[in-house]
This record gives C-alpha cells, sequence and structure tokens, in this order.
C-alpha cells in the first residue's frame, strides 16, 4: 500500500512538472506550424484587406468622423491656454468684461465637446454595424468552405475544431477590424495632430515630451514579439480542448460503461491548466508594461511642469503654455498606448486569421469541372470500368472492380468485414473518386456531372441513423423541404412510422432530441427510411437498413422495401443474407475484390463463398454455437 501511494505521488509530481515546464504537448503543437516569415505575415493581411474592401466606403465614413473629432480635440487646451495667459492676466480688458468672456469661451469648448461625443457615437455606431456584416460574410463563407470539405478533412478537423473556427476565431478576426485597422489610423491622426501642436507652441517641450515614447514604445515591441507564440499555443490548446470535450460528451455512454471518468477528468485538468499557465505568463508580461505607462505617464507630468518652470521663469514661455502642454501630453499618451493595444490584440488574433485564411483557401469536396454537364434524367444504367481506389497511397481497399448494373436493379454488396462494401457505395455518392478507373451513368463519368444535380437523384439510408435536433417532421421532410403533409404522411406509412408517431406526445411535431435519442433505434431506422422515401431518389443506398428492427417491424419494412425498389437503382449492404434473397444482382467482396456475382439461386447452386456465408448464418439462427457475423 505504501508503495502504491508513493508511485501514485511521483505520478503526481511528474505531471505537476511536465505542467510547469509547458505540459504534455498536444496533437495540434505537434503538428504545429512554423514560425510565419514577413511575407507570409504580410499575404495574411493581403488576404484580410481583400476580404475589406466590400466594406470601403463604411471604412471611409469611419474614418471621415474620426478626422473631424480627432480635429476638435485639439481646441479645449488652445482654450484653456488662452484663459489663462489672454483674458485673466490682462488689463485691457474691464474686470466685469472678462467673466463674460470666459464663460462665452467655455461654452464654446463645451459645445466641441458635444460634437465631438456625437461624432464618436455615432463613428462608434458604424463602427458596430460595420463588424456585424464582416463577421456575417466571414462566418457564412467559413462555413459553406467547410461543409465542402472532403469528408477525410473533415474527420481531421473533428467538430470542436470546426466551432471553434465559427466561433472563437471568427471573433478575433473581426476585432481585427477594429484593432488592425480602425484605432491605428484614428490615434495615428491624433498623435500627429498632437504633435503638430506641441511643436507649435513650444518645440524644446516638444521633443522633451517626445523623448519619453520611444521606450515604452520598445518595451511594448519586445512583449508583442514574445506574447505571439503564447496566444498562439493557447489556441491550439484550446481547439484541442474543445474537440476533446465535445468527442468525450458525444460517447459518454462508452466513457461510463468503460469507467474513463477518472481519466478523462485527469487529461481535462492537465491540458486546462497548460493553457491557465500560459494565459497567466502572457498576462505577466502585459502586467510588467502596464506597470511602465504607469510610472511613465506621472514622469512625463512632472518633467513638463519642472522644466515649463524653468521656460517661464526664462522670460520664453507662459503658465497657459505648461497647462496646454499638459493636456496635450496626455492627449499624445493615450492615442500611443492605444496603438500599442491594438498592435497587441493584432498579435494575438493573427494565429486566429491564420487559421480560418488558411481554412478558406482548403479545397472544397468535389469541385465541379468548367465543362461539368447535369446528371442525366433519368440514369438507365450505372457501369464499373476497372474501379480501384485507396485512401493512403499503397493501400488499396478496392481492386480492379468491373459491374454493370441496369437501371431499377438492386444491388446487394455481401462479404466479411473490410472487404469494401461501404467504400464501394461511398464512390457511388461521391464522397469519394476512384483512384483509376471511372464510374459512370449513361456512359458519362460521374466526376464530369455536376455534384448537386446528381446528389439530387441520391439517397441513403445508413446503418447508424443520424437524426437532428428538431420535430419528426422536419427531420422526414429534411431531404425534401416542399413535401405536402399528404407526401409526408405517405412515407410515413410505407416506413411503417406513421403508427408509433401518432403515438407520441405531439405527433409529428414532436421534437426528438439531439441525434434523435428520445427515440429507440427501431424508431429512428424507421423515419430515417420515411426520409428516403419522401425524397423520391433514382438511387437509393441501404446500409442493413432494418439492422435496428424488431422481428415483426423488419417483416413490414421489408414489405414496403421490395415495393420502393422496384422503382429504382438500389445498393444494398446486406449482413443478414436472408434479406437479399430477392436482389437482381448479388456481388461478393473480399479484401476489395470481386469474387462472385450473380443471383442468389445462381449463386446457390455453386461451392462458393457466399453459399458458405448463408449456410453458417441459417445454422447459427437455428441456434448451432457457430456464430459468425458478416459485414
Amino acid at each position: 500500500m505504501i508503495d502504491s501511494s508513493k508511485q501514485r505521488y511521483r505520478a503526481f509530481r511528474s505531471a505537476q512538472r511536465k505542467i510547469k515546464h509547458g505540459g504534455p504537448r498536444s496533437e495540434s503543437e505537434e503538428r504545429k506550424k512554423p514560425k510565419l516569415s514577413r511575407d507570409e505575415r504580410k499575404g495574411y493581411m493581403r488576404s484580410y484587406r481583400a476580404f475589406l474592401w466590400p466594406f470601403k466606403g463604411t471604412f471611409m465614413v469611419v474614418f471621415f468622423l474620426a478626422l473631424l473629432s480627432a480635429g476638435l480635440s485639439m481646441a479645449p487646451p488652445l482654450a484653456t491656454r488662452h484663459i489663462i495667459d489672454q483674458i485673466l492676466p490682462t488689463n485691457d480688458l474691464p474686470t466685469a468684461e472678462k467673466w463674460p468672456a470666459v464663460v462665452w469661451l467655455c461654452g464654446g469648448v463645451l459645445a466641441i465637446l458635444i460634437l465631438m461625443q456625437v461624432l464618436d457615437t455615432t463613428r462608434n455606431y458604424a463602427m458596430a454595424v460595420l463588424n456585424a456584416k464582416v463577421i456575417f460574410r466571414l462566418r457564412q463563407q467559413l462555413f459553406d468552405r467547410i461543409l465542402h470539405l472532403p469528408l477525410g478533412k473533415l474527420a481531421e478537423l473533428k467538430s470542436g475544431g470546426i466551432v471553434s473556427r465559427l466561433s472563437q476565431d471568427t471573433d478575433k478576426v473581426t476585432g481585427m477590424v477594429q484593432m488592425a485597422v480602425v484605432t491605428p489610423t484614428v490615434a495615428g491622426i491624433r498623435v500627429v495632430l498632437t504633435i503638430g501642436v506641441l511643436v507649435f507652441l513650444s518645440w524644446p517641450l516638444a521633443m522633451l515630451a517626445s523623448l519619453m515614447i520611444p521606450p515604452i514604445v520598445a518595451v511594448n515591441m519586445i512583449w508583442i514579439r514574445k506574447v505571439r507564440p503564447i496566444y498562439r499555443a493557447m489556441a491550439e490548446a484550446r481547439s484541442d480542448v474543445d474537440a476533446r470535450v465535445t468527442e468525450t460528451f458525444g460517447g459518454i455512454r462508452v466513457v461510463r460503461t468503460f469507467r474513463r471518468e477518472r481519466k478523462e477528468r485527469r487529461e481535462y485538468a492537465v491540458t486546462h491548466h497548460t493553457i491557465i499557465r500560459k494565459n497567466l505568463l502572457a498576462e505577466r508580461l502585459r502586467l510588467v508594461v502596464s506597470a511602465g505607462w504607469g510610472l511613465l505617464i506621472p514622469a512625463i507630468s512632472l518633467t513638463i511642469v519642472g522644466f515649463g518652470s524653468y521656460l517661464v521663469i526664462q522670460g520664453r514661455g507662459t503658465v497657459g503654455d505648461i497647462i496646454a502642454f499638459q493636456m496635450y501630453a496626455f492627449m499624445l499618451l493615450q492615442p500611443v498606448s492605444q496603438i500599442v493595444h491594438a498592435m497587441s490584440a493584432t498579435q494575438q488574433a493573427l494565429a486566429a486569421t491564420e487559421r480560418v485564411f488558411d481554412a478558406l483557401d482548403w479545397s472544397v469536396e468535389k469541385p465541379d469541372k468548367p465543362d461539368a454537364q447535369d446528371a442525366p434524367t433519368p440514369i438507365s444504367d450505372i457501369q464499373f470500368d476497372n474501379i480501384c481506389f485507396e485512401y493512403r497511397e499503397g493501400y488499396p481497399v478496392l481492386r480492379n472492380i468491373t459491374l454493370s448494373v441496369p437501371a431499377g436493379s438492386t444491388v446487394a454488396l455481401v462479404g466479411p468485414s473490410g472487404g469494401g462494401k461501404t467504400t464501394l457505395t461511398d464512390l457511388v455518392a461521391r464522397f469519394h473518386d476512384p483512384t483509376i478507373g471511372a464510374i459512370r451513368a449513361n456512359g458519362v463519368d460521374l466526376r464530369d456531372m455536376k455534384l448537386e444535380t446528381y446528389r439530387q437523384k441520391l439517397a441513403t439510408v445508413p446503418q447508424e441513423v443520424f437524426l437532428f435536433d428538431g420535430s419528426v417532421r422536419d427531420n422526414i421532410t429534411y431531404g425534401r423541404r416542399r413535401a405536402t403533409d399528404a407526401q409526408m404522411l405517405d412515407a410515413a406509412h410505407r416506413a411503417n412510422a406513421h403508427e408509433f408517431i401518432k403515438a407520441l406526445p405531439e405527433g409529428y411535431d414532436t421534437l426528438i432530441g439531439e441525434r434523435g435519442l428520445k427515440l429507440s433505434g427501431g424508431q429512428r431506422q424507421r423515419i430515417s427510411i420515411a426520409r428516403a422515401i419522401l425524397a423520391n431518389p433514382e438511387i437509393l443506398i441501404l446500409d442493413e437498413a432494418t439492422s435496428n428492427l424488431d422481428t415483426e417491424s423488419e417483416q413490414l419494412i421489408q414489405a414496403s422495401l421490395e415495393d420502393l425498389l422496384s422503382h429504382r437503382t438500389t445498393f444494398v449492404i446486406a449482413h443478414r443474407l436472408g434479406t437479399i434473397t430477392h436482389a437482381d444482382i448479388i456481388v461478393v467482396l473480399d479484401a476489395g475484390r470481386i469474387v462472385q456475382v450473380g443471383s442468389h439461386a445462381k449463386l446457390m447452386t455453386e461451392d462458393n463463398m457466399y453459399r458458405h456465408m448463408v449456410e453458417r448464418q441459417q445454422r447459427s439462427f437455428a441456434g448451432e454455437s457457430e456464430n459468425v457475423e458478416w459485414g
């Protein structure tokens, strides 16, 4: 027991040391890209500016309002200087006239301040509208691109990575509109105007105030260079955490079944602790710079008062100059601070910008050729011409598949697991394209057709049914939104789903929860079949569509499917061989090759793999000990 406790303590200390030195490297950190070159950063910024170009009109309005407000902000210090130096000490004005002059001048300054507030409020609202337009357009484009990515790329991203790009990354990229474009420009205008007025009033004081700025800018630039990699690593780590959390709760039944709660909690704590430590490191750097600013501002103020007093004593300045310089110094430091902060925020957002614009450059699933044509209507035959396919180079999944499927035929794909049945139907659905050879409909290569028009002729009923979080009605009509209630009800009847749907609390308007978890497996399967029936496709793919049904429901569904299959070309992946005896063509696949083709009656007359499979299943169903699962 003691040894076990010591081992646990050593493991705990080891985990702490890993966290202290950066924590375990996540998968994304292992594949992290090298540091971007200056040309690469410029390339991303050019892409960003090109994305913002359609909004140039709003930008011009924002900059005009900013310029007008910056010009007006120069007036209050000059008015204060005039009051102190020209009105109060002068003997040219009677005492009775001095107060009205001060009131009129202060009233004018107040009117300018009110106008500045109106201009700034209008500019901020215009900026909010611009941000809303930018984030809407960016998310729409990114969502559309991710929606059409190849399935392999989507599998690499995982759901957490997708959500992270669509939410956190797009928010940061949109914030760059303010931080990388508007704020530096507006602040730069204020800096130029303020320095111009300072030089006009007293160039020695202006030089003295300006000399205090470069050190703090240099400190901030050093911080920015150090903090950017930290924020990039944090963004990648957060994406990994999001993906892991989504995966964990998506498979919560498996987690609890295998008692993995403690492991998942520990991994989450270690990764999240790493993110927190990196965030604290960045925060410490920020606080150091903030402390520098806190010391610099009073130092500048004291320097101006001291040196200004010396100039007054020497007769080379006035008290009004000192007061005005104090006001202008703070007006100068504020935009400089904004520029440095904007640069920092821009650096934080650059990692998100890289991720978003890289995603926008990813190749879509199956881009149509320039001369692509609409899919033929009707499809009279499908030809597989010496098909070979591999997910990874050098590892073929399908080999030399040659097959002719007349329109209206039912093709059953059978064989052991890993034989290539699902991959073949994925090629029919154009989720992938053949590595070698071609699939042709009416003699036309599927790759020469517009993908959207081809997919309109297709419907699938997968073994693992996916239903959306909505009503039963929404899920049945998902592939045909304009279907009438009569058409929807007919599809539900033909799928043997109407009776159980009618018994639900709100019938067809009942909400079924995420992935349809409020329904049984058989009920979900029947809704999926009704969805395919309503779509009325020319080509239907059934991946053991009755596998999750009880015996009585399966028999009813089989009767409905016989009528459904007689009007369309159907590919059936069969695990229960007794359900495909009616198929026109039975294709037996083994190790990616076709080993037998024929009808059930023909294949049963020969000594072959199919016959042995059928006999084994018959013995298994008869209660014999041998139990072999194919598919």
